[in-house]
């Protein structure tokens, strides 16, 4: 052999040697899969952005994890995470409330404590976002903080009809004839399911009339759901309807079917959570916007204006919640490859990419400190402007409640609206709810 085809040889040699334990550690990095329940609203504009820059991309960084996917929104997604956990069968992975909606999640410790694992990223984020949450402990990392009431104003309309954004209730009534005489309704809703209703327009009303430290008592069983302040909050709940600010057609309004009647002009107004803006925003696969970007600077993001009666130091206010997140099932064996993967997973979910993809789609509040971005639609910062005309956050009702009580308080609400029930009959049936409730603990 040549002086030349020995070196060669045993430079082959050295790179195999050098390389080959690399090559050989991904080799053999064991395969998992890794189920997940996640609440995802397909027909959002941005939607195949999500699956492409957050799902897709982190299988091709993560060749080992196999991630099957089941996406659910709505009712029927709370259904299932009811029905999976009723039958011990929880995915790996599922997304979840810090509180009311999941609590079954929380209170039976069906999630995993992410306390000590969280421990390496702390510091990435906000240290609100990290508080214990129902179950008293961190069951998932919000990706945000959410106001579940926000009132979108078309002020464009308003303009052309010498209208201004109203700042007390009494300025509001006043432009009903105005825009009953020019066919519009006042406000909008998409509340065909019974959560709409309590979470972006009740939970406000109850900030401002009952206050959190009325409604820790009354959750305490310290004072009840029949007192006269929680009564008087069902009461201007329904005067809304008798003064025309409402209309019953609302219920029979689907929850997606309203973003595009706010789009068309049918209404000036729109009550919903701050979330909500993602439905408006451009479609990167089409280049359409049900508010086009030329346009969103005739739109604005405010809270109800001012309450007959509210409490002083809770105007302006609105319901705030920690947003949602993803958890982990606790029946995932600690220190397991699985649960490796899952909090890898996790992690992404909550990383630098994913959440500065929500902001730049939805105008989400990040849960981290180190997001930021220069590629944000009008709306979208109008969204994050919010957030500074707002007083104090209150409760979000099924943020607090358990469901067995914001349940019938759901359906009490839309029989108000529908004229089927008082507000002292449905705070009864409140009362009674809770009352079974606090007695099976």
């Amino acid at each position: 052999m040549s002086k030349k085809s020995i070196i060669y040889a045993l430079a082959a040699l050295i790179c195999v040697s050098v390389f080959a334990p690399i090559v050989w550690a991904e080799e053999t990095k064991e395969p998992v899969t890794l189920t997940v329940l996640n609440y995802f609203d397909l027909t959002a504009p941005n939607a195949s952005r999500e699956i492409t820059e957050v799902w897709e991309e982190f299988e091709k960084r993560n060749p080992h994890i196999t991630v099957i996917r089941e996406d659910l929104f709505n009712e029927p997604f709370h259904h299932k995470t009811e029905a999976y956990a009723a039958a011990g069968n929880l995915p790996d992975v599922m997304f979840m409330w810090p509180g009311g909606r999941s609590t079954t999640l929380h209170t039976k410790g069906l999630v995993k404590d992410l306390g000590s694992l969280v421990e390496e990223v702390r510091d990435e984020f906000s240290e609100a976002a990290l508080m214990p949450q129902t179950g008293g402990y961190l069951a998932m990392i919000p990706t945000t903080i959410t106001a579940s009431h926000v009132m979108y104003v078309n002020k464009g309309m308003l303009d052309e009809m010498g209208l201004e954004i109203p700042t007390t209730y009494e300025e509001l009534v006043a432009m009903v004839p105005t825009l009953r005489q020019a066919g519009k309704n006042v406000v909008l809703m998409g509340a065909q399911d019974d959560w709409v209703i309590q979470s972006c327009l009740f939970s406000m009303i109850v900030g401002r009339l009952v206050g959190d430290e009325k409604m820790d008592e009354i959750i305490a069983g310290e004072a009840k759901f029949t007192d006269p302040e929680f009564v008087n909050a069902l009461k201007f709940y329904r005067r809304l309807y008798d003064d025309g600010i409402l209309n019953r057609r609302i219920m029979n309004t689907t929850y997606g079917e309203v973003n595009g009647l706010f789009a068309a002009g049918r209404a000036p107004f729109l009550i919903d959570g701050d979330w909500k803006t993602g439905n408006f925003l451009t479609d990167p696969t089409t280049g359409e916007a049900l508010i086009p970007v030329d346009k969103q600077d005739q739109f604005v993001i405010t809270v109800f204006p001012a309450i007959p009666g509210e409490i002083a130091e809770n105007a302006m206010s609105t319901s705030i919640v920690a947003g949602v997140g993803y958890g982990m099932n606790a029946n995932i064996p600690a220190g397991s490859a699985k649960e490796e993967a899952a909090w890898e997973l996790l992690k992404w979910l909550n990383g630098v990419e994913a959440q500065t993809l929500r902001l730049e789609t939805g105008g989400t509040t990040p849960s981290r400190v180190d997001v930021t971005s220069d590629n944000l639609e009008p709306l979208v910062q109008e969204r994050l402007r919010v957030y500074g005309k707002i007083g104090n956050g209150t409760y979000v009702l099924d943020n607090v409640l358990a469901g067995d009580v914001y349940g019938p308080l759901n359906v009490g609400l839309q029989e108000i609206g529908l004229e089927l029930a008082t507000p002292e009959e449905v705070a009864e049936k409140v009362q009674v709810a809770f009352d079974n409730w606090k007695a099976d603990q």
